[in-house]
């Protein structure tokens, strides 16, 4: 049986292959699906401004990719802040804890790639120069293992003398993409701007959608199992219920 009530912070297929069918989508913007989202989409926003001008001097290339720089770690540094925010967001508002754990780690943001399929999310950007552009940022989670662009995070914030070519221009990338899959499972691409509206569930032929922020592309899973899909009619849900949505089990 396919899921009849979205999860909170959570946004999936639906049981007909798709995201946004007859509106269905329009749960992400319910007061009550997720608290002060558009906090997050501008902190977001706030980076890829300061990414975009990065690019003005490191050309985004697949020969660029071992380049760094004090701006490199610093946006490095900020962008894995800023996905351990959204982790933690999703984690605390679907109920999770851990007994004895006064601080949560990645072994513990882990566990949403088994309720937002973060693994199975692809990531481009809309200017590269060679064939690395797509990104599959949270791939490592998929088979178990550590995602490397975080590993370099923790290694060159604790140890930056030695440490600061991990902090590379790839890293970057892979975390900056990883930011913006982690957004797109949780809100589509709804911005959370006055009277703004998705527009962008369309049908590319190579099936990447504009993601939030309007430079990156993503591409959603498109093979959840049947029983981890959507499958409501919002418009008749919403109405019925004051609080629509139930909460992750992890």
């Amino acid at each position: 049986m396919a899921v009849t009530k979205p999860y909170r912070r959570t946004f999936r297929q639906h049981v007909d292959g798709g995201y946004s069918a007859g509106g269905n989508w329009m749960y992400v913007m319910h007061p009550k699906f997720a608290i002060a989202p558009e906090q997050y989409v501008r902190a977001f926003k706030v980076l890829q401004k300061d990414l975009l001008e990065l690019f003005d001097f490191i050309e985004p290339a697949d020969v660029n990719l071992p380049c760094y720089s004090y701006r490199t770690h610093e946006l490095h540094m900020r962008t894995c802040i800023e996905i351990e925010a959204n982790c933690k967001a999703i984690l605390s508002e679907n109920g999770y804890v851990r007994a004895g754990a006064s601080d949560w780690n990645m072994g513990d943001y882990k566990k949403l790639n088994l309720t937002h399929f973060l693994s199975e999310y692809e990531v481009r950007s809309s200017v590269w120069h060679g064939s690395l552009n797509v990104r599959r940022p949270f791939a490592s989670w998929g088979g178990g293992e550590l995602l490397p662009w975080y590993q370099a995070y923790n290694q060159a914030k604790h140890d930056r003398f030695n440490k600061f070519a991990l902090a590379n221009f790839e890293a970057l990338i892979d975390a900056f993409c990883a930011l913006v899959a982690l957004l797109s499972a949780q809100f589509g691409t709804y911005e959370f701007e006055p009277a703004m509206y998705s527009t962008a569930y369309g049908h590319p032929t190579d099936g990447f959608e504009i993601a939030i922020g309007g430079h990156f592309h993503v591409k959603f899973p498109s093979n959840l199992p049947a029983t981890d899909r959507y499958d409501f009619n919002w418009q008749d849900l919403d109405k019925r219920q004051a609080d629509p949505f139930q909460t992750l089990t992890f």
